[in-house]
């Protein structure tokens, strides 16, 4: 019985009493000084880093983009295989509209009027012949240009390769036209058009800027200094930022990254929120390792000769593909969100 008086004794002599830390000053310049110093380092990390640096005092959100381009110009080439021939967006423009890119005809090898039929194969290592057993009938070698016939026959007054049946007369393996054909594309430009949301602050823009009118529009050029905010680029001054030179690019073609960045503090007012772009090319251009330089493929336009029978041009076209990239994200006071 006893025991259980202490004890409630003990809980009240505790609930009721009241405590306060003892301070203890210290006069000591060496100890005051590394205090006062440990507080401003303390100060300086919550202000400087984390407000104003990271701003942490602010709320963030990623960029959510849309990209559309369109190229213009015309080109005028003269060839002893096209004759004087003008070109224009549906011929240079391949294909009309991709993904955030664009891709511009810049210079072509052409093999003319090519028919499902029987040639010798181009020479060149597993191809050459001297007899018809060196041939086996239906080979196909994914680095040849048709199913092999079974026979060996003639290619020049040298030469000996294995017949095939393919797309003949073959294309001839050379390398492309120096100058470029379509040296004018240098002058050809393209609208971007980029639509950015983000969806956190309901926010959304576009690089054509709300002063931009239809008159404006149609007569700017994007300059860093005079024009930097015209969406219309010439295709010459994008390479050139990049520190490259058309003519040689265009050459072996090539790829290009033209970059937009948004960086956007809606604390500030909305009109400070503009794109920024810059530009560099992407492909590898070592001048050591040049196995395969450059961007191309191949392509074919196919026509009905006077016989009915289909025929087709083979274009082994060069060019400079530009891949749009959208960059940027943006920040908010937190205490400000319950306006979105």
């Amino acid at each position: 019985m006893m025991k259980t008086r202490g004890c409630c004794a003990s809980i009240c002599q505790c609930f009721f009493e009241y405590s306060t830390p003892k301070i203890l000053v210290i006069r000591s310049f060496k100890v005051g000084t590394l205090n006062r110093i440990t507080q401003a380092l303390v100060i300086a990390y919550v202000i400087g880093y984390v407000c104003v640096l990271n701003k942490g005092y602010q709320d963030m959100d990623a960029v959510l983009s849309s990209v559309t381009t369109k190229v213009k110009g015309i080109a005028l080439t003269n060839t002893s295989d096209l004759g004087l021939r003008i070109w224009d967006v549906a011929d240079y423009v391949i294909p009309p509209q991709e993904e955030n890119s664009f891709f511009v005809l810049t210079n072509l090898l052409i093999t003319l009027n090519q028919t499902q039929s029987h040639c010798p194969e181009v020479p060149k290592t597993g191809f050459d012949c001297t007899s018809d057993r060196d041939c086996k009938a239906g080979s196909r070698d994914t680095r040849g240009n048709g199913v092999q016939t079974g026979k060996c026959v003639k290619y020049s007054a040298v030469d000996k390769t294995c017949e095939v049946l393919a797309w003949c007369p073959l294309e001839l393996d050379k390398e492309p036209p120096n100058p470029p054909m379509l040296a004018d594309a240098e002058n050809f430009t393209v609208l971007i058009k980029n639509s950015i949301r983000y969806p956190k602050f309901n926010f959304n823009k576009r690089n054509i800027l709300p002063y931009v009118n239809k008159t404006y529009l149609e007569q700017c050029v994007f300059n860093r200094i005079t024009d930097p905010d015209c969406p219309i680029f010439r295709l010459k001054d994008m390479v050139t930022e990049a520190n490259e030179d058309f003519q040689t690019m265009a050459v072996h073609g090539g790829v290009m990254g033209v970059q937009i960045r948004w960086e956007c503090d809606l604390d500030m007012p909305s009109s400070w929120c503009v794109p920024r772009y810059t530009f560099r090319r992407l492909d590898n251009k070592d001048p050591v390792n040049n196995v395969a330089p450059g961007y191309n493929f191949r392509f074919a336009k196919y026509y009905k000769n006077g016989n009915n029978e289909e025929t087709r041009t083979l274009i082994k076209g060069f060019g400079i593909r530009f891949d749009v990239m959208v960059f940027g994200q943006v920040s908010f006071h937190r205490n400000n969100l319950s306006h979105f």
